[in-house]
């Protein structure tokens, strides 16, 4: 009888595990599209303008967003 509170628990986690992977995925799979990136890339750029200049203070991300704009910019092309 006790082992089946840890058979729930672990299923439990597994379906925890198991939705994060799958909401995971479905957001790469939308974001690989082109026109929702450019559109998701504007939608960020109006919101949140001085995102870079307040990520600049933080050493190493401030050296890593560059990088991935332009990652993003040779992905689109």
């Amino acid at each position: 009888m006790g082992n089946d509170n840890a058979d729930n628990e672990s299923r439990d986690w597994l379906y925890l595990a198991g939705g994060i992977a799958l909401m995971v995925l479905g957001a790469g799979l939308i974001t690989a599209h082109p026109a929702v990136r450019k559109g998701l890339q504007a939608g960020l750029a109006s919101v949140l303008p001085d995102v870079q200049s307040r990520l600049g203070k933080m050493s190493a991300i401030g050296a890593v967003v560059p990088d991935i704009q332009r990652y993003m910019k040779l992905r689109s092309m």
